[in-house]
């Protein structure tokens, strides 16, 4: 298809989605750069939640999952704690 994807890494909050009690966690993606009506964008899918959503934290962009890991990019790591959190900002600020 040589459709130009590329493979993405991140958190995924719950703006605009409902709300989880679950602490948010690692999630991936992909995206694809397609000409449409308004010029040629990257548009984001997600397998896991089929539908669109916001507020995506990216960690990083690769051509699989190998090229993301997110504790091997740098070396071997020992991860002691790690906490995002996202707040959403209303319209117009």
């Amino acid at each position: 298809m040589n459709i130009p994807a590329r493979h993405a890494t991140g958190y995924l909050g719950d703006i605009g989605a409902p709300k989880d009690p679950a602490p948010m966690d690692f999630s991936a993606w992909f995206e694809v750069y397609l000409d449409g009506q308004t010029g040629p964008r990257r548009h984001t899918f997600d397998a896991r939640h089929n539908r669109p959503r916001i507020g995506r934290i990216v960690v990083a962009y690769g051509r699989d999952a190998s090229d993301c890991a997110i504790t091997t990019s740098f070396g071997p790591a020992s991860l002691a704690g790690f906490t995002v959190h996202t707040d959403e900002i209303p319209a117009g600020m």
